[in-house]
């Protein structure tokens, strides 16, 4: 049973035919079978108090079906580590507003999805729980830093999973599992957690099997929320079906999003995807906005808020982590200012650049899934990385444009490894997003 999408599952327990503890207990012994092998789960409710949340589950568009969120959000009376040794027995006594969400639309919380310590970096592994690995090759990561998320929903886990997404974090793992993963547009999801209200980059998204699986958790997730000062006012209703006719359709391909070093495996695998957009009518045309300052407009502002953010406990973090922070303390007003202004420029640059086209396609990832002992990979088509924040220059290049971006199924390499595409739209565009996912399955 596990197998089946969450549409139909919430589907089937709306129409009776399928009750809340069979569809909890198939979930249950997938989580039996797999976890020990993937280590997605890394805490867990105990399984009779799931089955019985699961015969109490309120009425709701995600009545009685399982989640297990990402261990960066508050759960209230469920461990939450932020997967850090200095909040390794951490119990929240109140829930976060995405698992206010969750718990309000009928879901089950079962337990917590594995993430880097305190989310930074797009490989997902820390002191407390170890490393997460990739149901398609279990010597690989699934990416992160909701790699323990995708996982879990590329095992038939969980049938759908939050993310959170800075630079790549639900797109990443979206696309090194085979997965969709939504990165919506900033204050579609509302969140009030810590750190700066306004900034923009830092977004909470979901991950499933299908679009329509997206659009499900993404509806019951989205809408206006008074806590959250970017939140957005309009509701996102469930669209009821997403198929439409993209026949006509003008899609931006850009192979290296300004010139990144794109590994040759990932870029065949994505030609086979164009010439799949081509076949479904649209028109696909090289092209793509201009990207300049988007790393550095990424890394300033990214670095600004780590400092505000970790401060206290710099000696306490990974090597890498601690070099962000350290970035961030040493930049002046003038340096942060030009980061600002580069902001609103690389916006409105995406903004116009889709006046002319309907979406622009470039890869997720510019590396196919890697080593799950590799931190992160050092070298990309012959070039040096300086940092664990280049190799995801693909997905932080389109966060800094305020946009929403959807990683696809795209194929796999030879070796069997997923690959993904990423589709950006426009601003607030998150249906046409899902509806043109919809039309390439």
């Amino acid at each position: 049973m596990w197998g089946r999408s969450a549409s139909e599952f919430a589907a089937g327990i709306r129409a009776r035919e399928l009750s809340a503890r069979e569809v909890m207990q198939s979930h249950l012994e997938r989580i039996e079978e797999m976890n020990p092998l993937v280590n997605a789960i890394v805490t867990q409710l105990d399984p009779e108090l799931a089955l019985k949340a699961a015969d109490e589950a309120p009425p709701g568009p995600l009545q009685g079906l399982p989640i297990a969120v990402k261990d960066l959000e508050d759960t209230a009376g469920m461990r939450t580590t932020y997967g850090s040794p200095l909040f390794a027995q951490h119990v929240p006594t109140s829930d976060s507003l995405l698992v206010e969400r969750l718990r309000q639309a009928g879901a089950v919380i079962i337990g917590k999805t594995n993430t880097p310590e305190f989310g930074a970096g797009s490989q997902t592994f820390n002191p407390v729980f170890g490393a997460t690995r990739n149901p398609y090759d279990l010597s690989r990561t699934p990416g992160g830093s909701s790699g323990g998320a995708a996982a879990a929903v590329a095992a038939g886990m969980i049938p759908f999973a939050d993310g959170s997404d800075l630079g790549a974090s639900v797109r990443n793992p979206a696309a090194f599992c085979g997965l969709y993963g939504l990165r919506p547009t900033p204050g579609r999801i509302p969140d009030h957690g810590p750190g700066d209200p306004y900034n923009p980059f830092p977004v909470l998204g979901a991950i499933a099997r299908t679009p329509q699986d997206v659009a499900l958790l993404f509806s019951a997730l989205a809408g206006p929320d008074t806590r959250d000062p970017l939140s957005i006012q309009e509701p996102w209703p469930l669209p009821a079906d997403l198929r439409s006719d993209p026949a006509g359709l003008r899609i931006a391909w850009s192979e290296t999003l300004g010139g990144l070093p794109v590994e040759p495996e990932v870029t065949a695998v994505l030609q086979t995807a164009r010439a799949a957009l081509e076949d479904l009518g649209c028109v696909v045309e090289d092209a793509e906005p201009d990207f300049s300052g988007a790393d550095e407009c990424f890394e300033v502002l990214r670095g600004v808020g780590f400092a505000a953010a970790f401060e206290d406990i710099i000696d306490d973090v990974k090597p890498t982590l601690r070099a962000n922070i350290r970035f961030g303390q040493h930049l002046d007003a003038a340096r942060i200012a030009k980061a600002l202004a580069l902001r609103g420029e690389l916006f409105t640059r995406m903004r116009e650049f889709l006046t002319r086209y309907d979406f622009l396609a470039a890869p997720v990832t510019q590396v196919a899934p890697f080593s799950v002992d590799l931190e992160y990979p050092t070298e990309i088509a012959g070039q040096r990385m300086g940092s664990y924040l280049e190799w995801f220059r693909s997905c932080s290049r389109i966060t800094v444009t305020g946009h929403p971006a959807l990683a696809v199924p795209a194929g796999f390499t030879p070796s069997g490894l997923p690959v993904g595409l990423q589709l950006v739209g426009r601003h607030r565009g998150e249906l046409a997003l899902l509806q043109l996912a919809e039309a390439l399955r």
